[in-house]
This record gives structure tokens, C-alpha cells and sequence, in this order.
């Protein structure tokens, strides 16, 4: 499961050491790490990371097929968190230790900046080649996050990103070796901590305004 620790101004959110898919109960733990995350005062950034192979796997399809019932509450929360994170007033930074697909690769859309292993691993949105249609949530915020040309072709294409090919598309602002990859995203995150507040978060919230509401939607959530 998630875990948060402090080091010095920046939160460290362990996604975990699974495949970190998007269970109920990941999900409301990677929520009250957000929460706590929110509510700290001062100087402040976040790192969201992961151990082992994967950074996440995207949605608990197993889960998913076994509680068709609460298909809707279940969508609800994951644009829920997609949309807490980017807004969150702090800047958050997605450190890609391993493979990012799916869901897990729009979790990592939401942060302000991405750092992914540049020898392994890959970050992908393969819904074209399981048939699974993008939410309107969901292409809202990969299309608000990435080049019209770069979301063109992750969306229709499910092409698997390396991570220098991840950095040339603009999908990650560094790409780094394995050992480096936190170490980096901490570094980025340390440099901004005293951008956290309720001004970051306005700027967030004007800037991605059109991304948040479709995302918030729960009107419309299949379109």
C-alpha cells in the first residue's frame, strides 16, 4: 500500500511495490497522503514514486469486472484523484521508476513535472489496443498535459514510450538513469518548495479550469 514520509520540505508518496493498480483502497490511501500532503504548512513540494517494476499499472480491471455494481462511484474516484492532483496548491513532481500505463500514466499527467528512467521501462496509454475508450475526464486531462501531436498519437496509437523517446515527445521533462530518478524528481521538487500555497493553486485551478470541471463532471462521465 501507499506510504508518505517527510524529507525535510518534500513529501515522498510511495505508490507502492505491485503493479500499484488503482483498487478502492489504493485509492483512498494515495488520497489521505494527498490530503495530509495539502494540509502541511510552510515551504513544501511533492514526489509521487513507487519500488520495484512498475510505477503503476492503471485501473483494478479485476476489481473492476468483479463489482460492475460500483462502476460509476469507482470512475468517480479516480477522476476525483486525477483532478486533486492537478490542482494540488504544491508542486508535484512524478519520478517514473517503471512501467506507467494506463491510468497510472494520466496519474502521472496530473503532476507538473515527470522524471522517467531513461534505460527501462515505458510509459503508454494502451486503451486503443484493449478497447477501452478514453472517459471524458481522462482525455480532457491528457489532452490539457501533453502536445495536440504527442496525445494524437499516445491516444490512437498506444505507442509504448522509452524514456528518451518519452523526453523527445515532451511527455517527461527529464529522463535519467535508474539510480537517479528520485534523487532528480527531489531535487526539482526541493528547488520549488516555497511556490506551495493557495496562489499555486488558483494558478493551477484558472489554468486547467476547462480539464478540472470535465473531470469533476459526474454527470457525464462516458460521454
Amino acid at each position: 500500500m501507499p506510504t508518505l514520509d517527510r524529507h525535510d520540505d518534500v513529501f515522498i508518496l510511495d505508490l507502492g511495490d505491485t503493479e500499484n493498480r488503482f483498487h478502492p483502497d489504493w485509492i483512498a490511501s494515495v488520497d489521505a497522503a494527498l490530503g495530509e500532503v495539502e494540509r502541511a504548512e510552510g515551504a513544501r513540494a511533492l514526489v509521487t514514486t513507487a519500488t520495484g517494476k512498475f510505477f503503476s499499472n492503471g485501473l483494478d480491471l479485476e476489481w473492476l469486472m468483479a463489482n460492475g455494481d460500483h462502476y460509476r462511484e469507482y470512475v468517480v474516484s479516480v477522476h476525483e484523484l486525477f483532478a486533486r492532483v492537478l490542482s494540488l496548491p504544491v508542486i508535484t513532481v512524478a519520478a517514473l521508476q517503471g512501467h506507467t500505463f494506463a491510468a497510472g500514466a494520466m496519474l502521472s499527467l496530473a503532476h507538473d513535472f515527470r522524471v522517467m528512467r531513461a534505460d527501462r521501462g515505458f510509459w503508454c496509454l494502451p486503451e486503443a489496443e484493449i478497447n477501452i475508450p478514453f472517459t471524458p475526464g481522462m482525455s480532457a486531462l491528457i489532452q490539457a498535459r501533453l502536445s495536440p501531436r504527442t496525445a494524437h498519437e499516445a491516444m490512437t496509437t498506444a505507442r509504448r514510450y522509452g524514456g528518451d523517446d518519452a523526453l523527445a515527445a515532451g511527455i517527461v521533462d527529464r529522463a535519467v538513469g535508474e539510480d537517479a530518478v528520485r534523487s532528480t524528481a527531489v531535487e526539482i521538487a526541493a528547488a520549488q518548495v516555497g511556490k506551495a500555497g493557495p496562489t499555486l493553486g488558483t494558478i493551477k485551478a484558472r489554468m486547467y479550469g476547462s480539464a478540472l470541471d470535465t473531470l469533476r463532471d459526474k454527470d457525464n462521465l462516458l460521454g
